[in-house]
């Protein structure tokens, strides 16, 4: 008896102890609700363009500041434990989500770009701190999403808190409806007029720079930008391209 009873307290302090290796990463929040809450409650559309209530946010920051300290507090092995889609997403968020949080501690600014300095760009400042290390938002996306990933259309998900860039997403990304939410992203970007668009009359098709700065992204997938631009936008085969001028100002509504 005293055999069995000893077996069983093993047993139970066996589970236990998994139950308490994985819980953070099962009790992580993959729906990203936070960020969710403060996407619905802080952003409008106007022409197709999402723009950002910065001010109402830099009063009231709670939501946000509670779901940058979930990100933070994440360990990597249990970041690891996701799958592929579900990391996608988690560094698509948190590069939103920073971006809005630099915005907001140096607002009222007119453009992103008035944050930096001669010697430093905004994206290279290194607040954000993930897996107990220093990083930037250039970290977050060329050294981390760009490199691991090879997609592509998270150009038009991850948001520079610009008018020239893909509007910020009005939802959070989750893992299980990644590829649906990143093609609506891309679609909502290809078809904004303001920002790519083909004039038949000129048979020139007007493109975001975006293309042109990081257009060898879409060579190994879709062949190259030009291929990839013709999934979305109807032109002729001889078109002609010209670069579109990126506006750098602030995707605020205040």
């Amino acid at each position: 008896r005293e055999i069995s009873s000893l077996e069983k307290i093993m047993k139970k302090t066996f589970f236990l102890c998994l139950l308490i290796f994985n819980f953070s990463a099962w009790s992580f929040d993959q729906k990203h609700s936070l960020w969710d809450q403060v996407l619905k409650q802080h952003t409008k559309i106007e022409k197709m363009q999402v723009l950002v209530d910065y001010k109402s946010l830099k009063v009231k920051p709670e939501v946000l500041n509670k779901y940058l300290e979930q990100l933070e507090t994440l360990s990597k092995s249990d970041f690891e434990k996701f799958n592929k889609n579900e990391q996608l997403a988690f560094w698509i968020n948190s590069y939103n989500a920073f971006t809005v949080k630099l915005i907001i501690d140096k607002y009222p600014v007119k453009s992103i770009k008035d944050i930096g300095s001669f010697f430093s760009s905004p994206w290279s400042k290194k607040y954000i701190s993930i897996f107990d290390s220093k990083m930037s938002l250039d970290d977050i996306e060329h050294k981390t999403i760009r490199k691991n990933f090879k997609e592509p259309r998270i150009h038009f998900a991850v948001n520079c808190a610009s008018i020239g860039c893909p509007s910020l997403f009005r939802e959070a990304f989750v893992g299980s409806r990644l590829d649906s939410q990143l093609d609506q992203a891309t679609n909502h970007f290809l078809n904004n007029k303001d920002k790519n668009y083909y004039n038949k009359k000129e048979d020139v098709l007007y493109i975001s720079k975006i293309f042109k700065w990081y257009g060898s992204d879409f060579n190994s997938k879709y062949k190259g930008y030009r291929n990839f631009i013709s999934k979305y936008i109807k032109h002729s085969k001889e078109a002609s391209f010209e670069w579109l001028d990126y506006d750098w100002n602030l995707n605020s509504y205040q």
